[in-house]
């Protein structure tokens, strides 16, 4: 496969000037470049492609580096990027065409190709996360647990991804940032689309973007799940916000909703009889929480909120620590869940957090 990824690479690189014009369309040729905004064919300056040059080595022809972002690579990554293929078969298969070369034949049939995703969809939320790994020893990893989060089992709805694409606004060129990337499922497991939160490379906080975070796909009713359904759940807005009572509460199924708006307008499973609503400290947590409690009640269904000292339950995790979140929350727990949720906690599997384990976890997350 090597070798025929590179003899495609070198017979694109041939014809170099042909291929910017139908992936960069918007760019212009520039004595021995091609200039275009970058790999998403805005119109601009900051990318560049050689146009000539030797097959291989320093100042190869079909190279081009992104001045503003420092993303580098051949024809075949600028025909990816800009076809949305994820699967390096696709690519090939597009090569292939363009060159009008005969495919192997057991993907002659184009229609077996899949298409690329349209940008925001569900579908292409599946995509991210399919080429995701789980958090476990990465950067995502450090960032939650700078943030007092140390309960990390079957957080299966948590992925992360080294190199996740940002762009500020359409005329913005796209960075490559870290990034933390949750499911959002609808009630049959279903991915419905994916949240992003973009990191520092060090893991010690979100990454220096305008919006570090955002969501893609079908969200309104959906949620981030942590834990199957059961009788009785415990929704809020944020990711952090829920796995924080997650520490406390490990056996409480927990849902994200990812906003207020979004909070009011959740779906409830079958088997819930009681909800609990995380509630944030603001005029927009107040009126989701109410709104949320009328459709339980209306859905005969009962809806008891949470109430963070601060702001929200991450600020008192790492404000005031577990043990003092979980007093609070025992008092705001139904008399019968004290015991199934409560009484029953189980230690984190890590420990508590200390400076000298962040700094070997990050260590480690940094070198992969």
């Amino acid at each position: 496969m090597s070798s025929q990824v590179a003899e495609l690479a070198r017979r694109l690189a041939r014809d170099a000037e042909a291929v910017c014009r139908r992936y960069l369309s918007n760019g212009r040729r520039q004595g021995r470049y091609w200039l275009v905004g970058d790999v998403a064919n805005t119109p601009g300056r900051s990318l560049f492609v050689r146009l000539t040059g030797p097959e291989r080595g320093q100042g190869a022809a079909g190279k081009w580096s992104d001045a503003a972002t420092g993303e580098h690579g051949d024809l075949l990554d600028l025909i990816a990027v800009s076809m949305g293929f994820d699967r390096l078969r696709d690519v090939l298969d597009e090569a292939r065409d363009f060159l009008n070369l005969p495919r192997p034949q057991s993907v002659s049939n184009r229609l077996s190709r899949e298409p690329p995703a349209p940008a925001g969809s569900p579908q292409a939320a599946r995509r991210l996360l399919a080429m995701s790994q789980p958090i476990a020893g990465t950067i995502a990893e450090v960032y939650l647990r700078g943030r007092g989060i140390t309960f990390m089992r079957n957080l299966t709805a948590l992925r992360f991804h080294p190199r996740c694409f940002y762009r500020a606004d359409v005329d913005a060129s796209i960075e490559a940032w870290p990034a933390m990337v949750a499911a959002v499922t609808d009630l049959g497991g279903q991915v419905t689309g994916a949240h992003r939160t973009w990191l520092d490379p060090s893991g010690q906080d979100k990454a220096p973007v305008e919006t570090p975070r955002r969501a893609m796909g079908h969200l309104l009713g959906h949620s981030v799940r942590f834990a199957e359904a059961a009788d009785v759940i415990a929704a809020g807005e944020g990711i952090e916000t829920m796995l924080s009572l997650r520490v406390a509460l490990p056996h409480l199924p927990m849902i994200a909703a990812l906003s207020a708006n979004h909070l009011a307008a959740i779906l409830f499973p079958a088997p819930l009889r009681r909800l609990y609503v995380a509630r944030d400290d603001d005029p927009a947590g107040h009126l989701a929480t109410a709104t949320v409690t009328e459709r339980a009640r209306t859905a005969g269904i009962k809806a008891l909120p949470l109430f963070p000292v601060l702001k929200d339950f991450n600020e008192d995790l790492r404000h005031f620590g577990v043990d003092h979140l979980r007093a609070a929350l025992r008092s705001q727990l139904a008399p019968e869940d004290v015991p199934r949720f409560m009484d029953s906690v189980p230690e984190t599997e890590n420990g508590d957090w200390n400076p000298s384990s962040a700094l070997r976890l990050r260590n480690r997350a940094q070198s992969r």
